[in-house]
Order: C-alpha cells, then sequence, then structure tokens
C-alpha cells in the first residue's frame, strides 16, 4: 500500500524522512484501540447498508486475525508505514483483499487518531484510579498498625506538634482521594466519541455515530468536529 501522499511526487521518499515522520514505533500501543474502533466502524457501516453483509464479515475476521497476530508478537511492523491506522489496515488488506480498503469509507485518519488516542487516556484513566484505590487500601492496612505511634509533626522544616504515624498517613489518603476525584471527573467530560467528524466537518456518508459510541462505550458524540479532530488537551486534563 503506498502512502496517504504518495501521488503528489515521482520518487520515493528517503528512509531519512521515513524515519522522521513516522509514529509507528509509538503509536503501535494503541492497536487495542485502533481495532476496536474499526470494528465498530464496520458494524456501523454494514448497518446503514454502506458495506454488505460478507464485507463485514471479512472485515471482522481479517481485524480479530490482525489482533491475534500483533498479540502473539507475530505482526511485522514496518517504518515505512508511518503509522499503526496504516500498517493495520495493510495487513487487514493483504488477508481479505480490496474489502479492506473498503473499511475506511466515511472515515478519515484524523478521527480515527483522535478516537484511538481519547480511548487510550481515558482507559488508562481507569488503570491510574484502580491503582490508586489499591495503594490507599494498603495505606489504610499501615496506618491501622499505628494508631499509637507517635512521630514528630513537621512545619517550616522543624518539629511543631507530637501526631501518631497513623494521622500522617491520613494526609496522603486525603492527597490521593482528591486526585480519585480529578481523574473521575476528567473521565466523565472526556468520554465523547470523534468517530464520524472524519477530516474536520464530517462525511457526506449516512453514518450512524450514535451506534459507534455506544459500541466504543462512549456517553455521547461530539458537538463541534473541527475542535473534536484537532482537540488533545484531554491528554492533559487528566494532570492538571
Amino acid at each position: 500500500m503506498d502512502k496517504m501522499w504518495s501521488g503528489r511526487f515521482s520518487a520515493s521518499a528517503s528512509s531519512l524522512l521515513d524515519e522522521f515522520n513516522a509514529s509507528i514505533m509509538y503509536d503501535r500501543k494503541l492497536y487495542r484501540e485502533d481495532i476496536e474502533g474499526s470494528l465498530a466502524h464496520a458494524a456501523m457501516l454494514a448497518k446503514q447498508e454502506i458495506l454488505t453483509t460478507e464485507e463485514l464479515i471479512l472485515i471482522t475476521d481479517g481485524l480479530n486475525q490482525v489482533r491475534t497476530e500483533i498479540e502473539a508478537d507475530e505482526f511485522e511492523w514496518n517504518i515505512s508505514d508511518e503509522d499503526l491506522h496504516m500498517a493495520i489496515e495493510k495487513r487487514l488488506t493483504a488477508i481479505i483483499g480490496d474489502a479492506g480498503k473498503k473499511l475506511h469509507t466515511a472515515r478519515s485518519r484524523n478521527d480515527q487518531v483522535a478516537v484511538d488516542f481519547r480511548r487510550y487516556v481515558l482507559r488508562q484513566n481507569l488503570e491510574i484510579v484502580k491503582g490508586l484505590k489499591l495503594l490507599m487500601s494498603e495505606v489504610i492496612v499501615v496506618a491501622d498498625k499505628h494508631t499509637q505511634t507517635l512521630i514528630p509533626g513537621m512545619t517550616h522544616l522543624q518539629h511543631a506538634q507530637p501526631i501518631n504515624f497513623a494521622f500522617h498517613l491520613g494526609a496522603y489518603l486525603s492527597m490521593f482521594k482528591r486526585d480519585i476525584a480529578r481523574f473521575e471527573d476528567s473521565y466523565k467530560r472526556n468520554n465523547i466519541s470523534p468517530l464520524g467528524c472524519a477530516a474536520l466537518a464530517g462525511t457526506p456518508h449516512n453514518v450512524d455515530r450514535g451506534m459507534t459510541a455506544e459500541l466504543l462505550g462512549f456517553d455521547s458524540v461530539s458537538v463541534n468536529c473541527l475542535d473534536t479532530v484537532s482537540d488533545r488537551d484531554f491528554a492533559l486534563r487528566d494532570f492538571i
């Protein structure tokens, strides 16, 4: 499969440009989100009669095979493919033929990147919250053993008041609790689907954005597509 922009040039790109331009060695960790997004997109295209049932079966089986190959460390990641989206589509087309090329109907790499990255951040959000709750439970176990263990309470780098060690640990429990609240609020605010925005202003195809949002676990779809495909600050909001 040629690069998306290859039609503008008569010669192939140099290996140096490939290395500079490629993100595949980094974004391949989003393979799970990319394949899940493609499965939902294909199901929606079939429901809207943009894909046939036979094409949907081919694409679904092909994507599941690609996922199996990746997880078995049998997938060949090639820097000339630029990113994981092109790599997966190239492999899918090699497996099932031209039906694989139809998966990109009514979808741009812009909204594909947006949905992959957003779902990856949301998934990591849940993992961090899970980790914080586990940490809190361990801190509580330690604190319960030290309600009578006295230590000096410090302020301005000086001894201030005697406190027990459980009280000291309780301060960190309060901090972790605030962190969890921030992550949970961020998850709620950012759990919206970019799929269907295409390059930046939607697609002329009769797509069902609500269906793909539901299949992927989003609460709703985004409102303004131009904002959606350019938005990356949700990745920072978790940490502010």
